[in-house]
């Protein structure tokens, strides 16, 4: 746990990873609180209606060993067990019942369509899917294709083919003695966004959860407090969901209010934070860009919050201290390694548009991949994170020609690879600069889209907007912007001219686009990521006709 020095660098200098050779995350994110403090809140469960169930930490560790008992009766050790589940009580003691029996957990969303589902499940050979009636009718048409997957449990009902969840658990003990897992033991199996390729999984160790921490309490101003709940729309089956909010919040016993929205609306979010007194919460920065387009008359005071996957902007930082009453801490990680760079206005003011800092315990810097050397202070590279680290994933599942690829050599030390271009500021703060595949070479510039999406973002007319380069045969490529309008305005060529026209008023020159698109439908991840190789299909396809 991070101990709160008067600068960051004392912050770091004073912390010190401690591992134990024997570690199980269900232990640790339940059991031990359920002997201590049986009553204690763990999860705070809002279903669809808006009706909230309490659970305590003696609830989820009774039910989470009901759940162990059925399940060891046909898994063993280093099985995988899928959980298709929205956030949900279940999904929490599935993920402490899995990990409590040495067996590796594979987070799944449940809005994945019937391809996504097929390539996980049959990639990890999943013995066991824990689900809903709505998605057991889903895996039903694809088990002929799956013949590793022997049981399917149904949280809600007994469709065909499936077994009664909470029957099953209803007829076991509520005792149970966890696997003696060490720390470097598999755990948790998540599978890539898949922006780029096939979806990969990213094993995990126990560990996992130990890593994530000093990054958690950073970018939460040295999370938990007293009084402290936590929420995130973030979906549990994504690693910002479960490794940053559920997780670590249950290691430090502070509740988890359980609650994704089947559409995802500013009011809907502002409303339950203040009908459940929520303190903290992990808004990823496309929930925050709709919520910024209905803020509220009124503030909506938030002890922390924390967002990541895209770089913030000027705006966005100075709306969230307005609205919420505190800086944004913006973090930095990726499924492989996750949580390694963050913000911490506790310690340092925000500095917008930049990441932050390497968190402690973790060695992030820009490496200069051709000459396999450390990259000087505003040289742009590739950032790259030390190993080992406790973050740090053990490989991806039965792919190590992949593995192998995400490594590189510099000075005799190993450093992942993240596929991320950055660069290094002078006061030490990591700067995004894109993925490898999103910079946009034009004119000699290399330039990157974060900053332009930003500064299009500024522009009353915008909801959304998605930046890449257009192949041009002048220059090599353009910039061109994909724009979703805000409501109440229309597509028109001046709209699209004064669009440009902000951006080159506001950045360099030959940063504006020379190209606006309107689009309906911006194409994202389910993680709320914009998918720019969709984007750039839609420009290489549109600059072919031009030829």
């Amino acid at each position: 746990m991070l101990v709160r020095h008067p600068t960051l660098a004392l912050t770091r200098d004073s912390f010190g990873w401690v591992i134990p050779d024997a570690y199980n995350i269900g232990v640790d994110i339940c059991d031990k609180h359920a002997d201590a403090t049986p009553e204690h809140c763990a999860i705070v469960d809002i279903d669809t209606d808006g009706a909230a169930t309490t659970y305590s930490f003696q609830d989820l560790k009774d039910r989470s060993n009901q759940l162990a008992n059925a399940l060891a009766q046909s898994c063993t050790t280093g099985d995988r067990i899928a959980v298709l589940l929205p956030q949900c009580f279940e999904t929490a003691m599935a993920h402490v019942a899995i990990t409590k029996m040495g067996c590796i957990a594979l987070p799944l969303f449940t809005l994945f369509g019937p391809e996504a589902l097929l390539h996980r499940l049959k990639d990890s050979g999943a013995r066991t899917v824990i689900t809903n009636a709505a998605s057991a009718a889903v895996i039903a048409e694809l088990r002929p294709q799956l013949p590793d997957l022997k049981r399917v449990l149904c949280i809600d009902g007994m469709p065909d083919a499936a077994d009664d969840f909470q029957a099953l658990c209803d007829s076991q003990s509520t005792a149970f003695t966890p696997h003696p897992t060490k720390a470097d033991d598999p755990a948790i199996l998540i599978y890539t966004s898949g922006t780029t390729g096939a979806p990969k999984g990213a094993l995990h160790a126990h560990r996992v959860l130990l890593g994530h921490l000093p990054g958690v309490e950073m970018s939460h101003d040295f999370f938990p407090q007293p009084g402290d709940k936590i929420w995130t729309p973030a979906d549990w089956a994504w690693i910002g969901g479960l490794l940053d909010v559920l997780m670590p919040a249950l290691h430090h016993g502070v509740p988890v209010v359980a609650c994704r929205f089947p559409k995802f609306t500013a009011k809907a979010a502002f409303d339950l934070i203040r009908a459940h007194g929520i303190t903290n919460a992990f808004l990823p920065p496309t929930a925050l860009k709709l919520m910024r387009l209905d803020t509220p008359d009124t503030p909506v005071p938030m002890r922390s919050v924390a967002s990541g996957g895209e770089t913030l902007g000027k705006e966005l930082i100075a709306w969230g201290q307005q609205v919420f009453g505190t800086t944004i801490n913006e973090f930095y990680g990726q499924t492989e390694c996750n949580m390694i760079v963050s913000s911490c206005a506790a310690l340092q003011p925000a500095e917008p548009g930049v990441m932050g800092f390497a968190v402690p315990g973790h060695h992030v810097d820009i490496i200069d991949e051709e000459s396999a050397m450390v990259c000087n202070v505003g040289a742009e590279g590739s950032i790259a994170v030390r190993a080992p680290d406790p973050v740090m994933f053990l490989g991806y599942w039965n792919n190590p020609d992949a593995t192998a690829q995400k490594f590189i050599t510099v000075a005799g030390k190993k450093w992942l690879l993240t596929g991320d271009k950055g660069c290094k500021t002078p006061t030490g703060r990591i700067q995004f600069i894109g993925r490898d595949d999103d910079i946009i070479s034009s004119g000699g510039y290399r330039i990157g889209p974060a900053e332009i999406e930003d500064c299009l973002l500024t522009h009353p007319a915008v909801q959304l907007a998605g930046v890449v380069g257009k192949p041009d045969p002048v220059r090599g490529s353009i910039v061109a912007a994909y724009i979703q309008l805000a409501a109440g305005f229309e597509q028109t060529d001046g709209l699209a001219a004064d669009i440009a026209g902000h951006v080159k008023t506001k950045l360099a020159a030959y940063e504006f686009p020379r190209v606006v698109r309107f689009i309906n439908d911006m194409p994202m991840t389910t993680t709320g990521k914009i998918i720019r190789a969709d984007l750039r299909a839609r420009a290489e396809k549109e600059a072919e006709h031009e030829r």
